[in-house]
Order: structure tokens, then C-alpha cells, then sequence
């Protein structure tokens, strides 16, 4: 080995152990950070914490969409979605009818074939309680809307309307009678449950009309759609009420029972109406609030998300808080808004997880860019 070889080799032995104290030393700096940073995690993830709470935290602007947002739900509360005070059944059927002419009966058709005029100046048959004994229907008094099927909130449509066609009525077991004019002991004309009829045979004859009788038949069934319709608004809103959707075809007794403590499709359209219009409320505020993003204040949406689920969740809560207060000192419990405070508590808990969420992603996220030596920021 030449003199040259031997310097050359020297100078190659020489950098290879510069290189391995250098990484050597790397090495135990970095431990030394590591176990520094393990030290202090507790205090990492605790500075963390108060950053993330600092960066989410509601500033004027917030504030302000806040009280708005506040305000809009405390109006919809008093203005827009009371309970709607009950009548009795013929008070709400004029003011459903706008106080027009009363309807008496007056039928004089063929089974399943009442004419268009008798289809409009005659009461709907499935209210005909007069008869009903004779075959132990249980149509008196109240009965009949809970066992009549025309009087089902959606049901309605298909039963009621086909029994305004063919003049008759269906039971909660699906059984059908054909109503005729009657005539009581004071000798005035009233609905009659006579005959027994065909389920069947009651929609055969409604479909026949409505695809094979031209424009007049289909002008009976469009006729007694808006019938139907009608009569549904008048009964939702009287003191009796309307059962829950499809119960009746279950236990008609079940829902005559839910209606007496308050359960009926009246107060279910006036919940799902406060329900609806909180949330409408709640889509406007996020929509806009949306548009005061800032990207160079926050490094995704996530994350000015926060910002905007504490608005909703805090102006839910206080409206229906104020709510709860307002009802328990006036006693005015039309104002009750059920449908709001589901909404609150649908959001507090919805909001609280996707908060705690994102919170966790930021510190835990920072924290472990923190040990991998990584630059982070909010």
C-alpha cells in the first residue's frame, strides 16, 4: 500500500467517526427533547387545550350573530308556532269551512255511485254515527275518529276519499257499510249506516271512476280529495283531535287514550312545526355565519366550526330556557315549545360530541407533532 492510499484511507476512517458522533450526538439531543417533551406533557397538552379554547372562543362578531340568533328563535316561540287553541267540533269545522253553508244529508244513489252534486252538498259518510249499534260499530260519540278510517291523518287520503266516492264508511278492521239518508226521531234527515258493503268493491268502484268515467269521474274523485283534505283541517284542531297516523289501524282504543292525554295529531303537527322552524332557524344562522370564515385564521372549517355550533347550542338553550320561565309564570301553556327543546337537546349533545371531536384532533394531533419535532399551528 502506497503512502497516498494509507492518507487516503486516514481521511475516510476520519470523516465515517465525525459522521457517527455527529449522529451519536443527534441522537442524544433528540432523546433529550423527547424526554423533555414527556416531562412536560402534561403541561403541553394543557397549553394546548387553553390555545384550542383561546382560537374557538366567541368573539363580537359571534356574539352578535349569537343574540340574533336568539332573538329569531324567541319570536318563532310567541308569534309562529303556538299550540292552536280547540274547538268543538262544530265550531272548527265553520271556521274551517270559512262559515259556509252547513251540510245535510241528502242521498238518494245507487250502491257505490253517489253523484257529483251529492258528493258536494252531503257531510263526509264516514262522520255517520246513526245506525252504527246495529252493527256494533262503536262509531258514537268520539268513536268514530278513531274507528272510522277516513278520520286517520293519512289514511285518510286513501280510505276517506274512497269512501266519499262510493258513499260509505271503513272500520279500523277494514270492514265497510254503505251510508244512506236516515231520519231521526224529530224527523230530521241524518247520515245512516245500513248495509254492509265490499271493501273491495269500494276502491274497484272508485278506481273505475277515476280511469274510466272521462272528466266527470275523475272530477268526483278530485272533489272528494279536497273533501277529504277539509275535513282533516277542520278535526285536527277540535277538542277531540285526530289519532296518531296509523294507530288506529292497530288499537283504536290505544289511540283514543294517547288523544286524552294530549297525543293526537293536532299537538304532533304543532311539535313537528316548532321542530322544523328551529331547525330552519339554526341552517339560516350556520349558513351565514359560514360566510365570515377567515382561512388565514384557522387551518381547516372543522375547526370554525366550533365557533359556529357553540352559537346554535347556546341560542337554543337560552331561548328555550326562557321559554320554560315564560310558560311556568304566565301559565299559558299554548306557548309550550316542545318541538324547540327537542331541537336543544338534539343539539347540545350533537354539538358537545362534535366539539369535543375536533378538540381532540388539534391537541393530541399537535402533541404528537410536538414529539416528531414538527412545526404546528392552529
Amino acid at each position: 500500500m502506497t503512502l497516498e492510499e494509507l492518507r487516503q484511507r486516514r481521511s475516510d476512517l476520519g470523516e465515517r467517526r465525525s459522521a457517527t458522533l455527529d449522529n451519536m450526538r443527534t441522537i442524544a439531543e433528540e432523546s433529550n427533547r423527547v424526554a423533555d417533551v414527556a416531562h412536560n406533557a402534561k403541561q403541553i397538552l394543557d397549553n394546548l387545550d387553553t390555545e384550542f379554547e383561546s382560537k374557538t372562543k366567541l368573539n363580537k362578531v359571534d356574539v352578535s350573530f349569537l343574540f340574533f340568533a336568539t332573538a329569531l328563535q324567541c319570536v318563532r316561540q310567541y308569534l309562529l308556532t303556538s299550540f292552536n287553541e280547540r274547538l268543538d267540533d262544530k265550531a272548527a269545522a265553520e271556521k274551517a269551512n270559512g262559515g259556509g253553508t252547513k251540510e245535510t244529508s241528502d242521498r238518494s244513489h245507487r250502491w257505490y255511485r253517489p253523484t257529483l252534486e251529492e258528493i258536494c252538498t252531503n257531510p263526509v259518510p264516514y262522520d255517520a254515527t246513526m245506525g252504527s249499534p246495529d252493527f256494533d260499530l262503536g262509531l258514537g260519540g268520539t268513536g268514530k275518529r278513531f274507528k272510522a278510517l277516513g278520520h286517520d291523518p293519512l289514511l285518510g287520503y286513501i280510505f276517506g276519499t274512497a269512501n266519499i266516492v262510493t258513499s260509505t264508511v271503513t272500520t279500523w278492521d277494514l270492514q265497510s257499510f254503505h251510508v244512506k239518508t236516515g231520519q231521526t226521531s224529530k224527523g230530521h234527515a241524518r247520515d245512516k249506516v245500513t248495509n254492509r258493503a265490499d271493501t273491495s268493491k269500494v276502491f274497484a268502484y272508485t278506481k273505475d271512476r277515476l280511469l274510466d268515467e272521462g272528466i266527470e269521474g275523475k272530477t268526483c274523485v278530485g272533489t272528494a280529495l279536497l273533501k277529504q283534505w277539509a275535513h282533516i283541517k277542520s278535526d285536527m284542531y277540535s277538542i277531540t283531535g285526530l289519532p296518531i297516523p296509523t294507530i288506529s289501524t292497530i288499537s283504536p282504543d290505544f289511540g283514543r287514550e294517547l288523544a286524552k292525554y294530549g297525543i293526537d295529531m293536532g299537538n304532533l303537527a304543532t311539535v313537528g312545526k316548532q321542530a322544523a322552524g328551529a331547525i330552519l332557524i339554526n341552517i339560516i344562522i350556520a349558513m351565514i355565519h359560514y360566510v365570515f370564515y377567515d382561512e388565514s385564521q384557522y387551518s381547516n372549517r372543522r375547526q370554525y366550526e366550533v365557533k359556529t355550533r357553540k352559537i346554535l347550542s347556546y341560542s337554543n338553550a337560552i331561548a328555550s330556557a326562557s321559554n320554560i320561565v315564560y310558560v311556568a309564570i304566565s301559565e299559558d301553556f299554548k306557548k309550550f315549545d316542545i318541538g324547540g327543546m327537542i331541537v336543544t337537546i338534539w343539539r347540545l349533545i350533537s354539538d358537545s360530541n362534535f366539539i369535543a371531536n375536533v378538540k381532540e384532533e388539534f391537541v393530541f394531533g399537535s402533541f404528537d407533532k410536538i414529539i416528531q419535532g414538527e412545526e404546528y399551528s392552529f
